[in-house]
């Protein structure tokens, strides 16, 4: 059975500020890339469809299950920013525990824990303390830790963050599996991360979803607005000041540019097929055109 994760204008407020401002999403099995700066409410918004937080107003449900109930917690995985672990652990012996947490019966939670480790790489390590990994390897673990009892909803908050770029592609490669019959929502400010393995791509700035859809769907927003150039310094550097640049590269004694403007930005600039992150750029940039 497909199983669907729906929000219903869910907001949530502080006082006066609004974190999360009327959200609606439908979300079915793939994986779901949640594009913001820091303080887009991403966090916010991943720990109410966790049931950590509860909304201001708004439902949210998954395979018609109400957030706060015990069946809609557990069909749910979550790996949050910084995720608790016991440092003098192992890494098994931290998943057992877990497990029991979760109510699995012991034969199972050993059988799944070990499965688990392979998942994630760290069969070797399985009787190492966590205290001695490095972040990738607790990342994994934390990975492994979210995936006990086989959950149908998968909420990954910034699991990338601080990992070698080695690291994120071997994690990046693994939600992609983990995506293939499960919704995994995977919020992060680094675009690489989602560029290849989300299929939806949702975009929240300042508590508002601004955008959500297939990657060649949302860049329609920059269609026709990404511009490359080359120019001497002092000209790269006025255009800089006027317009988001994606990318400075030196080009011998001159400077290769791609900017982002509505219409062509300087004499001989050419258009260019947008990305994800002249997007990303396009939407949270602090420079504004002149």
């Amino acid at each position: 059975m497909e199983y669907q994760l729906v929000l219903d204008r869910v907001t949530k407020q502080y006082g006066p500020k609004i974190a999360c401002d009327r959200i609606s999403l439908q979300a079915g099995p793939g994986v779901y890339g949640l594009l913001g700066a820091n303080g887009a409410g991403k966090t916010t918004l991943l720990r109410m469809i966790c049931g950590v937080l509860r909304p201001t107003s708004g439902d949210i449900r998954f395979a018609g299950l109400d957030v706060s109930s015990e069946g809609y917690r557990a069909r749910l995985g979550y790996l949050p920013q910084d995720f608790g672990y016991y440092p003098e652990f192992t890494a098994l012996d931290f998943l057992l525990y877990l497990a029991a947490l979760k109510g699995l019966p012991r034969a199972a939670a050993r059988q799944q824990s070990r499965d688990l480790l392979e998942l994630v790489g760290l069969t070797g390590e399985a009787g190492h303390r966590i205290r001695t990994f490095s972040g990738g390897m607790r990342q994994r673990l934390g990975i492994a830790q979210a995936l006990l009892g086989d959950p149908q909803l998968l909420v990954l908050d910034e699991p990338t963050a601080g990992l070698d770029p080695k690291e994120r592609v071997r994690f990046r490669n693994l939600i992609a599996r983990l995506g293939a019959r499960r919704t995994v929502l995977l919020s992060t400010h680094i675009v690489s991360d989602v560029e290849h393995i989300a299929g939806t791509i949702l975009i929240l700035k300042s508590g508002v979803l601004l955008q959500s859809g297939p990657r060649d769907a949302v860049l329609q927003a920059v269609q026709g607005k990404v511009w490359t150039c080359t120019l001497p310094p002092a000209e790269a550097e006025a255009l800089c000041a006027r317009y988001p640049a994606a990318d400075t590269c030196p080009a011998g004694e001159k400077v290769a540019l791609r900017l982002l403007a509505d219409a062509c930005p300087c004499p001989g600039a050419q258009p260019a097929e947008p990305t994800l992150e002249d997007l990303y750029l396009y939407h949270f940039s602090e420079v504004s055109e002149a």
